[in-house]
């Protein structure tokens, strides 16, 4: 069943390519969280993880019955790049733009949103989870 989903996403990278993780929670339209994913990704970039991160949370709202979604990070890249404000220009990082684009045209109503740091704290949690206990979650 449709649904509106808030979805916050954020990457980490330890060494920038370094060991990396993502987290990522979904929230209903009563902000309840819904759904988590802390998981760790092997060497990454920052920015690699940060979009992993956004696709993983992306791909799990629409698990849960897609509608509309609200993107949540605080990567300034990241949104502009997605806001088409700013352009990928490094090729590693343009198969997850696609990925995300593919994903935004399966939800009804699509919004990004950059926050700041203070606001993004549950995903940032979960990524550093997985980076720091080597476990993954969802």
């Amino acid at each position: 069943m449709p649904g509106k989903w808030v979805v916050y996403a954020d990457g980490a990278s330890r060494g920038n390519p370094g060991p990396a993780s993502i987290g990522a929670v979904v929230y209903d339209e009563n902000g309840k969280e819904v759904h988590a994913v802390s998981r760790r990704l092997g060497r990454a970039t920052n920015n690699e993880a940060e979009y992993q991160a956004a696709i993983a949370g992306l791909e799990a709202a629409l698990a849960l019955g897609g509608g509309e979604v609200d993107l949540r990070m605080d990567s300034e890249l990241i949104i502009r790049q997605l806001q088409f404000r700013y352009k990928v220009r490094n090729e590693r990082l343009r198969p997850f733009f696609n990925r995300i684009i593919e994903l935004r045209n399966k939800f009804d109503v699509f919004s990004l949103e950059h926050v700041p740091r203070e606001k993004n704290k549950r995903a940032d949690q979960l990524a550093n989870l997985a980076l720091d206990s080597g476990q993954d979650i969802g």
